[in-house]
């Protein structure tokens, strides 16, 4: 069977839903499993996170370095889990370096994307980035103002 999604947000939804698991088959030795869960992180959550990466890229050092959005996003994502308590796990890698074993972002709900974009931003802020103020209209791609 393949894997469907249902987006929860109107009656007729949740009625396709309701008819969709009555066609499902029973089957003790074999069940299919049905999930409900909260909306991972939105686009709009995801560019507003990689633009607020981009531009501290742009004006930030770390560990006298100049960092790109990517390692920028490393390190907030690393930042964040220990000080929302879940703490950090630094491995050795393949070829003898360290790898910070974090978080993905893709999987990520939007709570939890809300309190990173908050962590982020706190630290930009503080630290002297000017952060560019960003709009949606509603499309899902973010457009800098």
């Amino acid at each position: 069977m393949d894997k469907q999604t249902f987006f929860l947000r109107n009656e007729q939804v949740r009625r396709n839903l309701i008819e969709q698991i009555n066609k499902l088959p029973l089957n003790d030795h074999h069940p299919l499993t049905v999930r409900i869960t909260d909306f991972d992180r939105s686009l709009l959550q995801n560019s507003m996170f990689h633009a607020l990466c981009g531009d501290v890229a742009r004006q930030a050092v770390w560990m006298n370095e100049q960092r790109t959005a990517v390692q920028w996003k490393t390190l907030f994502v690393s930042g964040h889990s220990v000080a929302t308590g879940l703490g950090a796990e630094v491995v050795p890698g393949l070829e003898g370096e360290f790898c910070n074993i974090r978080e993905s972002t893709a999987k990520m709900g939007i709570k939890r994307m809300t309190s990173l974009i908050e962590y982020s931003t706190a630290w930009a802020v503080g630290n002297g980035v000017n952060l560019r103020e960003v709009r949606y209209s509603g499309d899902y791609f973010g457009r800098a103002a």
